[in-house]
Protein backbone atom coordinates (compact mmCIF):
# COMPACT_ATOMS: atom_id res chain seq x y z
CA UNK A 1 0.00 0.00 0.00
CA UNK A 2 1.09 3.44 -1.03
CA UNK A 3 0.01 5.85 1.61
CA UNK A 4 0.90 9.13 -0.48
CA UNK A 5 -1.13 8.57 -3.54
CA UNK A 6 -2.33 5.07 -3.27
CA UNK A 7 -0.75 4.34 -6.26
CA UNK A 8 2.16 1.55 -5.71
CA UNK A 9 3.00 0.18 -8.70
CA UNK A 10 3.47 3.97 -10.41
CA UNK A 11 5.35 5.36 -7.36
CA UNK A 12 8.30 2.72 -7.67
CA UNK A 13 8.07 3.45 -11.75
CA UNK A 14 8.66 6.96 -10.81
CA UNK A 15 10.99 7.06 -8.33
CA UNK A 16 13.00 4.22 -10.48
CA UNK A 17 12.67 6.68 -13.64
CA UNK A 18 13.30 9.84 -12.05
CA UNK A 19 16.38 9.29 -9.96
CA UNK A 20 14.43 9.41 -7.08
CA UNK A 21 16.48 8.56 -3.92
CA UNK A 22 14.67 5.72 -2.54
CA UNK A 23 15.07 4.79 1.30
CA UNK A 24 13.92 1.73 3.04
CA UNK A 25 13.04 1.41 7.29
CA UNK A 26 12.78 -2.11 8.11
CA UNK A 27 9.80 -1.63 11.31
CA UNK A 28 7.35 0.39 12.13
CA UNK A 29 7.54 0.49 15.54
CA UNK A 30 8.53 3.57 17.30
CA UNK A 31 11.94 3.67 15.90
CA UNK A 32 10.66 3.06 12.07
CA UNK A 33 7.33 5.71 12.76
CA UNK A 34 10.03 8.01 14.27
CA UNK A 35 12.90 7.78 11.42
CA UNK A 36 9.20 8.59 8.94
CA UNK A 37 9.04 11.75 10.70
CA UNK A 38 12.44 12.87 10.79
CA UNK A 39 13.39 11.81 7.29
CA UNK A 40 9.77 14.01 6.26
CA UNK A 41 10.96 16.78 8.26
CA UNK A 42 14.64 17.44 7.25
CA UNK A 43 15.07 16.59 4.04
CA UNK A 44 13.45 19.05 1.61
CA UNK A 45 13.60 17.08 -1.54
CA UNK A 46 11.61 14.36 -3.05
CA UNK A 47 12.66 10.96 -2.01
CA UNK A 48 10.62 7.30 -1.64
CA UNK A 49 9.91 5.61 1.51
CA UNK A 50 9.26 2.16 1.92
CA UNK A 51 8.47 0.78 5.34
CA UNK A 52 8.52 -2.79 6.07
CA UNK A 53 6.94 -5.41 8.50
CA UNK A 54 5.28 -8.17 8.53
CA UNK A 55 2.59 -7.16 10.86
CA UNK A 56 -0.91 -6.00 9.12
CA UNK A 57 -0.98 -3.08 11.33
CA UNK A 58 1.32 -0.58 12.55
CA UNK A 59 1.56 -1.44 15.93
CA UNK A 60 4.34 1.17 17.15
CA UNK A 61 6.05 -1.49 18.85
CA UNK A 62 7.17 -1.70 22.35
CA UNK A 63 6.88 1.75 23.17
CA UNK A 64 3.28 2.79 21.33
CA UNK A 65 1.58 -0.32 21.53
CA UNK A 66 -0.68 -1.64 24.22
CA UNK A 67 -4.09 -3.75 24.79
CA UNK A 68 -4.65 -1.80 27.77
CA UNK A 69 -5.70 1.74 27.65
CA UNK A 70 -4.69 2.38 31.26
CA UNK A 71 -1.03 1.15 30.06
CA UNK A 72 1.01 4.33 31.56
CA UNK A 73 4.46 5.36 29.93
CA UNK A 74 7.19 5.51 32.56
CA UNK A 75 8.63 8.95 31.40
CA UNK A 76 6.82 12.59 31.75
CA UNK A 77 5.44 14.77 28.95
CA UNK A 78 8.61 16.76 28.90
CA UNK A 79 10.77 13.72 27.77
CA UNK A 80 7.97 12.79 24.77
CA UNK A 81 8.33 15.18 22.11
CA UNK A 82 8.86 13.95 18.55
CA UNK A 83 9.40 17.47 17.57
CA UNK A 84 13.10 18.53 17.09
CA UNK A 85 14.04 21.53 18.56
CA UNK A 86 10.51 22.04 20.41
CA UNK A 87 10.61 20.07 23.71
CA UNK A 88 6.95 21.18 24.67
CA UNK A 89 5.41 19.58 21.27
CA UNK A 90 3.61 16.89 23.11
CA UNK A 91 2.54 19.19 25.50
CA UNK A 92 1.34 21.15 22.96
CA UNK A 93 -0.68 18.49 21.89
CA UNK A 94 -2.16 17.61 25.22
CA UNK A 95 -3.40 20.76 25.71
CA UNK A 96 -5.23 21.33 22.19
CA UNK A 97 -6.82 17.77 22.63
CA UNK A 98 -10.17 18.87 24.54
CA UNK A 99 -11.21 15.66 25.30
CA UNK A 100 -7.89 14.95 27.42
CA UNK A 101 -7.81 18.06 29.40
CA UNK A 102 -11.27 18.20 30.17
CA UNK A 103 -10.25 14.58 31.56
CA UNK A 104 -7.00 15.90 33.18
CA UNK A 105 -8.11 19.11 34.26
CA UNK A 106 -6.15 19.58 37.67
CA UNK A 107 -2.76 19.76 35.26
CA UNK A 108 -4.01 23.00 33.12
CA UNK A 109 -2.40 24.75 32.09
CA UNK A 110 -0.02 22.20 30.98
CA UNK A 111 1.04 18.67 31.47
CA UNK A 112 4.91 18.61 31.46
CA UNK A 113 5.39 16.58 34.45
CA UNK A 114 2.49 14.19 33.86
CA UNK A 115 2.51 10.65 33.11
CA UNK A 116 0.26 9.19 30.44
CA UNK A 117 -0.95 6.49 28.94
CA UNK A 118 0.92 4.76 25.95
CA UNK A 119 -2.43 4.66 23.78
CA UNK A 120 -2.60 8.82 24.31
CA UNK A 121 1.25 8.77 22.82
CA UNK A 122 0.25 6.81 20.56
CA UNK A 123 -2.35 8.34 19.18
CA UNK A 124 0.53 12.07 19.23
CA UNK A 125 3.19 10.01 17.02
CA UNK A 126 0.52 9.03 14.25
CA UNK A 127 -1.09 12.13 14.19
CA UNK A 128 2.15 13.96 13.87
CA UNK A 129 3.28 11.52 11.20
CA UNK A 130 -0.23 12.17 9.36
CA UNK A 131 0.56 15.43 9.17
CA UNK A 132 4.41 15.13 8.29
CA UNK A 133 3.34 13.25 5.30
CA UNK A 134 0.21 15.83 4.08
CA UNK A 135 2.79 18.69 4.50
CA UNK A 136 4.97 16.46 1.66
CA UNK A 137 3.39 16.23 -1.96
CA UNK A 138 6.79 15.79 -3.22
CA UNK A 139 7.27 12.41 -1.76
CA UNK A 140 5.76 9.03 -1.67
CA UNK A 141 5.66 6.66 1.12
CA UNK A 142 4.96 3.10 0.57
CA UNK A 143 3.87 0.46 3.38
CA UNK A 144 4.94 -3.54 2.85
CA UNK A 145 3.68 -6.69 4.47
CA UNK A 146 6.68 -8.06 3.35
CA UNK A 147 8.93 -10.07 6.06
CA UNK A 148 12.74 -8.54 5.19
CA UNK A 149 15.09 -12.01 5.58
CA UNK A 150 18.46 -10.12 4.12
CA UNK A 151 20.21 -7.49 2.89
CA UNK A 152 22.56 -6.96 0.60
CA UNK A 153 24.92 -4.35 -1.56
CA UNK A 154 24.61 -4.56 -5.55
CA UNK A 155 26.63 -4.02 -7.91
CA UNK A 156 26.12 -0.60 -7.79
CA UNK A 157 26.49 0.51 -4.35
CA UNK A 158 22.53 0.52 -3.59
CA UNK A 159 21.15 -2.07 -1.32
CA UNK A 160 18.93 -4.79 -2.28
CA UNK A 161 16.28 -5.87 0.07
CA UNK A 162 15.30 -9.28 -0.14
CA UNK A 163 11.69 -10.16 0.96
CA UNK A 164 9.35 -12.79 0.35
CA UNK A 165 8.06 -10.57 -1.89
CA UNK A 166 8.47 -11.48 -5.59
CA UNK A 167 10.10 -7.82 -6.41
CA UNK A 168 13.34 -7.11 -4.73
CA UNK A 169 13.82 -3.43 -5.14
CA UNK A 170 16.88 -1.41 -4.71
CA UNK A 171 17.80 1.55 -2.37
CA UNK A 172 19.95 3.98 -1.60
CA UNK A 173 19.83 3.76 1.59
CA UNK A 174 18.28 1.32 5.01
CA UNK A 175 17.26 1.92 8.32
CA UNK A 176 17.01 -1.28 10.40
CA UNK A 177 14.44 -0.16 12.87
CA UNK A 178 13.41 -3.64 14.27
CA UNK A 179 13.62 -3.09 17.92
CA UNK A 180 14.34 -6.53 19.92
CA UNK A 181 12.83 -8.41 16.84
CA UNK A 182 10.10 -8.31 14.29
CA UNK A 183 7.57 -11.71 13.70
CA UNK A 184 4.81 -12.27 11.42
CA UNK A 185 2.55 -12.40 15.05
CA UNK A 186 3.38 -9.56 17.29
CA UNK A 187 1.47 -9.03 20.35
CA UNK A 188 -0.15 -5.92 20.79
CA UNK A 189 0.83 -5.53 23.94
CA UNK A 190 4.17 -4.98 22.82
CA UNK A 191 5.96 -7.91 24.53
CA UNK A 192 9.49 -9.28 23.02
CA UNK A 193 8.03 -12.61 22.19
CA UNK A 194 5.57 -13.86 19.52
CA UNK A 195 2.64 -14.52 21.92
CA UNK A 196 2.52 -14.41 25.80
CA UNK A 197 3.62 -17.96 26.41
CA UNK A 198 1.24 -19.39 28.65
CA UNK A 199 1.69 -22.86 30.44
CA UNK A 200 -1.70 -23.67 32.29
CA UNK A 201 -1.71 -26.29 34.93
CA UNK A 202 -4.29 -28.18 37.26
CA UNK A 203 -5.33 -26.39 39.72
CA UNK A 204 -3.35 -27.73 42.83
CA UNK A 205 -4.36 -25.10 45.51
CA UNK A 206 -7.52 -23.23 45.95
CA UNK A 207 -6.34 -20.06 45.39
CA UNK A 208 -4.94 -19.66 41.50
CA UNK A 209 -1.56 -18.79 41.26
CA UNK A 210 0.34 -16.81 38.36
CA UNK A 211 3.95 -16.42 37.78
CA UNK A 212 5.67 -13.79 36.08
CA UNK A 213 8.76 -13.86 34.87
CA UNK A 214 11.51 -10.81 34.55
CA UNK A 215 10.92 -8.08 36.68
CA UNK A 216 11.26 -4.63 34.79
CA UNK A 217 8.68 -2.29 33.88
CA UNK A 218 6.52 -4.84 31.22
CA UNK A 219 6.16 -7.28 34.92
CA UNK A 220 4.61 -4.51 36.55
CA UNK A 221 2.88 -3.63 33.35
CA UNK A 222 1.22 -7.02 33.86
CA UNK A 223 0.85 -7.33 37.52
CA UNK A 224 -1.44 -4.25 37.45
CA UNK A 225 -3.28 -5.26 33.94
CA UNK A 226 -4.29 -9.01 35.91
CA UNK A 227 -5.42 -6.67 39.25
CA UNK A 228 -7.34 -4.56 37.26
CA UNK A 229 -9.22 -7.43 35.12
CA UNK A 230 -10.46 -8.33 38.67
CA UNK A 231 -7.14 -11.31 39.12
CA UNK A 232 -7.40 -12.05 43.26
CA UNK A 233 -4.89 -14.61 42.77
CA UNK A 234 -1.72 -15.00 44.07
CA UNK A 235 1.14 -13.87 41.89
CA UNK A 236 4.66 -14.87 41.87
CA UNK A 237 7.62 -12.58 40.58
CA UNK A 238 10.70 -14.66 39.82
CA UNK A 239 14.17 -12.52 38.54
CA UNK A 240 17.16 -13.71 38.40
CA UNK A 241 18.51 -10.21 40.45
CA UNK A 242 15.57 -9.42 41.87
CA UNK A 243 15.39 -5.35 41.16
CA UNK A 244 12.02 -3.92 40.28
CA UNK A 245 11.90 -0.73 39.00
CA UNK A 246 12.36 2.18 41.41
CA UNK A 247 9.83 5.49 41.87
CA UNK A 248 10.00 8.67 40.19
CA UNK A 249 9.47 11.59 42.20
CA UNK A 250 6.06 13.44 42.82
CA UNK A 251 7.75 16.60 41.17
CA UNK A 252 10.16 17.70 38.45
CA UNK A 253 13.70 16.19 39.08
CA UNK A 254 16.04 18.19 36.98
CA UNK A 255 19.07 16.79 35.99
CA UNK A 256 22.13 17.41 38.36
CA UNK A 257 25.70 16.25 38.47
CA UNK A 258 29.06 16.67 39.91
CA UNK A 259 31.22 19.37 38.20
CA UNK A 260 33.93 16.83 39.05
CA UNK A 261 35.24 14.48 36.36
CA UNK A 262 34.91 11.42 36.81
CA UNK A 263 37.42 8.66 37.48
CA UNK A 264 37.80 5.84 34.66
CA UNK A 265 37.84 2.98 36.64
CA UNK A 266 34.27 1.04 36.57
CA UNK A 267 34.23 0.12 40.84
CA UNK A 268 35.20 4.10 41.08
CA UNK A 269 32.53 5.02 39.01
CA UNK A 270 29.96 3.16 40.89
CA UNK A 271 31.35 5.12 44.05
CA UNK A 272 31.32 8.26 42.53
CA UNK A 273 27.29 8.00 41.50
CA UNK A 274 26.71 6.46 44.87
CA UNK A 275 28.23 9.24 47.02
CA UNK A 276 26.93 12.21 43.94
CA UNK A 277 22.97 10.59 45.03
CA UNK A 278 23.91 10.82 49.19
CA UNK A 279 24.80 14.30 48.75
CA UNK A 280 22.55 15.44 46.61
CA UNK A 281 19.45 13.77 49.25
CA UNK A 282 21.61 15.48 52.09
CA UNK A 283 21.20 18.66 50.16
CA UNK A 284 17.30 18.74 50.10
CA UNK A 285 17.61 17.26 46.12
CA UNK A 286 16.75 13.40 45.13
CA UNK A 287 18.56 10.89 43.64
CA UNK A 288 16.48 10.51 40.66
CA UNK A 289 18.03 14.23 39.21
CA UNK A 290 21.70 12.61 39.49
CA UNK A 291 20.97 9.50 37.28
CA UNK A 292 18.59 11.94 34.79
CA UNK A 293 22.29 14.25 35.36
CA UNK A 294 24.09 10.87 34.12
CA UNK A 295 22.52 10.17 31.12
CA UNK A 296 24.28 13.27 29.64
CA UNK A 297 27.40 11.68 30.73
CA UNK A 298 26.57 7.77 29.89
CA UNK A 299 28.05 7.62 26.01
CA UNK A 300 30.88 8.84 27.10
CA UNK A 301 31.66 7.52 30.09
CA UNK A 302 30.98 3.67 28.59
CA UNK A 303 33.06 4.74 25.23
CA UNK A 304 35.95 5.30 28.05
CA UNK A 305 35.17 1.82 29.87
CA UNK A 306 37.53 -1.27 28.47
CA UNK A 307 35.65 -4.39 26.95
CA UNK A 308 36.37 -5.90 29.95
CA UNK A 309 34.74 -3.53 32.33
CA UNK A 310 31.69 -3.21 30.01
CA UNK A 311 30.96 -7.05 30.68
CA UNK A 312 31.69 -6.38 33.74
CA UNK A 313 28.81 -4.21 34.10
CA UNK A 314 26.95 -6.31 31.90
CA UNK A 315 26.74 -9.19 34.29
CA UNK A 316 26.33 -7.39 37.46
CA UNK A 317 25.33 -3.84 37.37
CA UNK A 318 22.93 -3.67 33.95
CA UNK A 319 19.77 -5.10 35.94
CA UNK A 320 20.87 -2.58 39.06
CA UNK A 321 21.06 0.40 36.45
CA UNK A 322 18.18 0.05 34.80
CA UNK A 323 15.78 -0.56 37.84
CA UNK A 324 17.08 3.36 38.60
CA UNK A 325 16.59 4.78 34.96
CA UNK A 326 13.56 2.77 34.05
CA UNK A 327 11.50 3.93 36.88
CA UNK A 328 7.29 3.79 37.56
CA UNK A 329 5.11 7.45 38.06
CA UNK A 330 4.88 6.97 41.57
CA UNK A 331 1.30 5.78 41.87
CA UNK A 332 2.45 2.61 40.22
CA UNK A 333 4.92 2.04 42.09
CA UNK A 334 2.92 2.83 45.20
CA UNK A 335 0.64 0.05 44.09
CA UNK A 336 3.66 -2.14 43.85
CA UNK A 337 4.67 -1.85 47.08
CA UNK A 338 1.66 -2.54 48.50
CA UNK A 339 1.43 -5.60 46.52
CA UNK A 340 4.63 -6.76 48.09
CA UNK A 341 3.62 -5.54 51.43
CA UNK A 342 -0.06 -7.70 51.87
CA UNK A 343 1.92 -10.57 50.83
CA UNK A 344 -0.50 -10.63 47.49
CA UNK A 345 2.55 -10.66 45.13
CA UNK A 346 6.33 -12.63 46.01
CA UNK A 347 9.22 -11.60 44.90
CA UNK A 348 11.92 -14.50 44.25
CA UNK A 349 14.85 -13.99 43.25
CA UNK A 350 16.78 -16.73 41.30
CA UNK A 351 16.90 -18.78 37.98
CA UNK A 352 14.49 -19.38 36.05
CA UNK A 353 15.00 -23.21 34.51
CA UNK A 354 12.16 -24.61 32.16
CA UNK A 355 8.60 -24.68 31.94
CA UNK A 356 6.48 -27.88 33.57
CA UNK A 357 3.37 -29.06 32.65
CA UNK A 358 2.24 -27.83 35.95
CA UNK A 359 4.11 -24.56 36.59
CA UNK A 360 8.21 -24.21 36.30
CA UNK A 361 11.46 -24.94 37.79
CA UNK A 362 14.18 -22.23 38.97
CA UNK A 363 17.08 -22.37 40.84
CA UNK A 364 16.74 -19.95 44.10
CA UNK A 365 19.51 -17.83 44.39
CA UNK A 366 22.26 -18.74 46.77
CA UNK A 367 20.77 -21.81 46.99
CA UNK A 368 22.59 -25.18 45.24
CA UNK A 369 18.94 -26.76 45.10
CA UNK A 370 16.27 -26.80 42.24
CA UNK A 371 12.90 -26.08 43.46
CA UNK A 372 9.49 -26.73 41.73
CA UNK A 373 7.02 -24.03 41.71
CA UNK A 374 3.38 -24.99 40.72
CA UNK A 375 1.17 -22.29 38.70
CA UNK A 376 -2.34 -22.37 36.58
CA UNK A 377 0.01 -19.56 34.24
CA UNK A 378 3.42 -18.53 33.75
CA UNK A 379 3.42 -15.64 31.66
CA UNK A 380 7.37 -14.11 29.78
CA UNK A 381 7.73 -10.88 30.76
CA UNK A 382 11.76 -10.49 30.78
CA UNK A 383 13.60 -8.26 28.78
CA UNK A 384 16.20 -9.88 25.71
CA UNK A 385 18.53 -8.63 23.87
CA UNK A 386 18.16 -8.21 19.81
CA UNK A 387 18.10 -11.33 18.25
CA UNK A 388 21.06 -11.42 15.83
CA UNK A 389 20.21 -15.17 14.96
CA UNK A 390 17.83 -13.73 12.18
CA UNK A 391 18.39 -14.46 8.83
CA UNK A 392 18.07 -10.72 7.99
CA UNK A 393 20.76 -9.77 11.26
CA UNK A 394 23.02 -13.19 10.15
CA UNK A 395 23.01 -11.62 6.18
CA UNK A 396 24.36 -8.09 7.49
CA UNK A 397 27.00 -9.48 9.49
CA UNK A 398 27.91 -12.35 6.96
CA UNK A 399 28.12 -9.55 4.18
CA UNK A 400 30.25 -7.47 6.47
CA UNK A 401 27.88 -4.63 6.06
CA UNK A 402 27.71 -5.05 10.19
CA UNK A 403 29.19 -6.41 13.19
CA UNK A 404 27.46 -7.43 16.54
CA UNK A 405 28.80 -4.68 19.23
CA UNK A 406 31.15 -5.80 21.67
CA UNK A 407 28.52 -7.29 24.43
CA UNK A 408 26.57 -9.02 21.58
CA UNK A 409 23.70 -7.17 22.40
CA UNK A 410 22.91 -5.84 19.31
CA UNK A 411 25.06 -4.24 15.92
CA UNK A 412 27.72 -1.78 16.48
CA UNK A 413 26.53 1.49 15.73
CA UNK A 414 27.54 5.17 15.94
CA UNK A 415 25.62 8.23 17.49
CA UNK A 416 23.52 9.16 14.72
CA UNK A 417 22.76 5.09 14.15
CA UNK A 418 25.33 4.67 11.16
CA UNK A 419 26.31 0.80 11.37
CA UNK A 420 29.86 0.57 12.33
CA UNK A 421 32.15 -2.17 11.38
CA UNK A 422 35.92 -2.34 12.68
CA UNK A 423 35.59 1.54 13.89
CA UNK A 424 34.19 2.58 10.39
CA UNK A 425 30.57 3.04 9.04
CA UNK A 426 28.88 1.46 6.68
CA UNK A 427 27.75 4.33 4.05
CA UNK A 428 23.94 4.45 3.94
CA UNK A 429 23.25 1.62 6.33
CA UNK A 430 21.85 2.83 9.69
CA UNK A 431 20.57 1.02 12.87
CA UNK A 432 18.23 3.08 15.36
CA UNK A 433 17.25 2.24 18.54
CA UNK A 434 17.48 -0.43 20.86
CA UNK A 435 19.54 -2.47 18.22
CA UNK A 436 22.56 -0.55 19.09
CA UNK A 437 22.40 -0.84 22.97
CA UNK A 438 25.85 -2.46 23.30
CA UNK A 439 27.29 0.78 21.58
CA UNK A 440 24.90 3.37 22.72
CA UNK A 441 23.46 3.20 26.86
CA UNK A 442 19.72 4.02 26.97
CA UNK A 443 19.14 4.09 23.00
CA UNK A 444 15.73 2.16 23.64
CA UNK A 445 14.18 5.39 25.60
CA UNK A 446 12.23 7.65 23.40
CA UNK A 447 14.06 10.85 23.81
CA UNK A 448 17.34 9.26 22.69
CA UNK A 449 15.40 7.48 19.99
CA UNK A 450 14.06 10.75 18.65
CA UNK A 451 17.49 12.54 18.56
CA UNK A 452 19.03 9.37 16.97
CA UNK A 453 16.26 9.29 14.23
CA UNK A 454 17.03 13.39 13.61
CA UNK A 455 21.04 12.83 13.20
CA UNK A 456 20.59 10.23 10.97
CA UNK A 457 17.87 12.08 9.02
CA UNK A 458 20.67 15.07 8.96
CA UNK A 459 23.05 12.25 7.39
CA UNK A 460 20.83 11.34 4.30
CA UNK A 461 20.05 15.02 3.57
CA UNK A 462 23.90 15.61 3.45
CA UNK A 463 24.78 12.44 1.66
CA UNK A 464 22.08 12.74 -1.06
CA UNK A 465 22.07 16.76 -1.52
CA UNK A 466 25.18 17.94 -0.49
CA UNK A 467 24.35 21.49 -1.55
CA UNK A 468 21.16 21.51 0.27
CA UNK A 469 20.62 22.34 4.02
CA UNK A 470 18.38 20.04 5.90
CA UNK A 471 14.86 21.92 6.86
Amino acid sequence: MTVQGFFSAKANAAAQAYGIPRIAVIGRGFSGMMMAIALMKTVRTPFHLQLFDPNSSVSGGQALASGHSSEILNSRVRDLSVSAGDPDDFNDWLCSNAPFRSAVPAAIPGFLQIFVPKSIFSDYVYQRFSEALSSRRDITVQVSGETVVGLRRSRGGRFLVESAGVANPLFDMVVLATGYGITDDQPQSGERVATPTTVRARRLVSRPHTVLLGSGLRVVDRLLQLRDSGYDGQVTLVSRRGFLPQSHTRSNADPVFPAEAMPGNLSEIVRFIRAACENAEASGQNWQSVMNGLRKHARSLWRSLPAGQKQQFNRHLRALYDSHRNRLPEALHVRLQQELAEGNTLLRRGHFLRRTPTGLTMKPAGQQGIEQIYADEVIDCRCQAPDLTTPLMQSLIDTGLAMPDELGLGLAVEATGALSVDGRATDGLFAVGPLGLGSLPDIDLVPEIVTQAYAAAEGVARRFYPQCKAV
